[in-house]
């Protein structure tokens, strides 16, 4: 039996300047081994999903399509298994000589307890696991404060960063070097259908994976304006590794330093992440976790439906729930109004929108909802409230975006504002302060 390097696909879903997958490549090639790709749909992530009309589901089945037909021009093949990881390991271990396998770091703490059972499975059976960088430009202990602390607010951080920043970390991987050390199957495996694995295909189209230079050449201007296509839409391809975060790195510093700024908060938020995991549940600042968040499902079903009476919130509601995207100024102005006009934990928000959103990464979306609900570590201050009617004056001034999403505005059918914005502002700032003074942290 021929002894083989597993390359395992997770958030990397490309050929091209892959870390981990280059790094197989180049040891098999000059251990005279085979690189065996592989990819898992993961049950304990699928069955947990609420709707099994997922779209992000549907975008990794297109993804591996895509990845399936490049690995054929190069004779090889993609072996997709749906399972628990370690029962695919433990019948994987069966079926073939694996000497090694080779992955991306991952950096949620679910992915983190996943990597450390398998590893520890293949250390039993000989096997040596071996995990790269990829996703970020710098990750975990790589920028630092002058005392070695994690940084917990944005600018200091991205100027470390960017100090940092040397042409090594944007040099993309030759993996077109060592193509010849991919496995050569004597037949092509199949890729399970989406309706094996229990989900429905929605048919909707998913955004380009084309960095378009007008669209980031302006992106300064235009990118706080729902109504006008002023951002590239490139998240769900940064999520799922479709693309190089390396290669955008260089068009951004190449064309416009404020998209850089985005690109460094993805890796601000993974960090954070990273050195802080309790975040996942809780606020990064403990004194938060004091607010006495109303419950009032019925507020939060309308906030959801996109029924508050609020047209800017209405309509980024509706678009999410439409097409799974949302423009980021529009997310802002719907957190910061679930949470601070609503009263709702910011949990209740980031749970819904990790159901809706294309492009959900547990980092970003943790961090984007912390910061406006001000219990984050790089946070609006608490008594920064979004007027959802001056937000719309100055981002939707022509109401193109909102009436695109909510054509029944000027009509009876329409409901009436929810909560006056006077009255919810003045109770979020009270209920806040007394919230931080019985904590003693106000």
């Amino acid at each position: 039996m021929e002894s083989l390097i597993v390359f395992w696909f997770r958030r990397d879903l490309r050929l091209s300047d892959n870390a981990g997958l280059y790094h197989a490549l180049k040891t098999a090639s000059a251990q005279g081994a085979r690189v065996l790709p592989l990819f898992i749909f993961d049950r304990t992530i699928l069955d947990e999903l609420p709707s099994k009309r997922d779209r992000r589901v549907e975008f990794i089945h297109h993804a591996l399509t895509d990845v399936q037909q490049e690995l054929q021009t190069h004779h090889s093949s993609l072996m997709v298994r749906y399972g628990f990881p370690i029962e695919v390991w433990e019948q994987l271990l069966r079926e073939y000589r694996i000497q090694a396998v080779f992955t991306n770091h991952d950096y949620e703490p679910y992915s983190t307890r996943r990597d450390e059972a398998v590893g520890k499975l293949l250390a039993v059976h000989g096997v040596e696991f071996r995990t790269f960088k990829d996703t970020v430009i710098f990750e975990k202990n790589e920028v630092l404060t002058g005392d070695d602390r994690p940084y917990t607010v944005f600018t200091p951080y991205s100027r470390k960063w960017k100090a940092q920043l040397a042409d090594s970390h944007t040099r993309s991987y030759p993996v077109n070097e060592y193509r010849t050390a991919f496995w050569q199957p004597l037949e092509n495996y199949s890729i399970p259908t989406l309706q094996e694995m229990g989900f429905e295909p929605t048919g909707e189209a998913f955004p380009p994976k084309e960095a378009r230079t007008d669209i980031i050449r302006t992106y300064h201007q235009t990118r706080d304006f729902p109504a006008q296509r002023g951002t590239t839409r490139l998240s769900v391809h940064l999520r799922f590794g479709t693309v190089s975060i390396r290669e955008l790195v260089r068009t951004a510093l190449e064309l416009n330093e404020m998209w850089l700024n985005e690109l460094i908060w993805r890796d601000f938020y993974v960090q954070i992440l990273w050195h802080f995991p309790h975040i996942e549940h809780r606020s990064f600042k403990p004194a938060y976790d004091n607010i006495p968040w109303r419950q009032d499902e019925a507020d939060f079903k309308r906030w959801c439906e996109g029924k508050t009476g609020y047209p800017i919130v209405d309509a980024g509601m509706r678009e999410l729930n439409a097409t799974g995207y949302m423009h980021n100024r529009v997310r802002m102005i719907v957190s910061s109004f679930l949470t601070k006009h609503l009263l709702l934990d910011w949990r209740w928000g980031e749970r819904y929108f990790a159901h809706q959103l294309l492009d959900f990464d547990l980092a970003a979306n943790n961090g984007g909802w912390q910061w406006s609900a001000g219990t984050g570590c790089d946070a609006a201050p608490y008594f920064r409230i979004f007027n959802p009617t001056s937000q719309t004056e100055k981002f939707d001034p022509k109401l193109e975006y909102i009436k695109r999403w909510v054509p029944e505005l000027s009509s009876f059918d329409y409901p009436p504002p929810m909560v006056d914005h006077k009255f919810a502002r003045e109770r979020a700032l009270a209920t806040y302060k007394q919230a931080l003074k019985s904590s003693g942290d106000e």
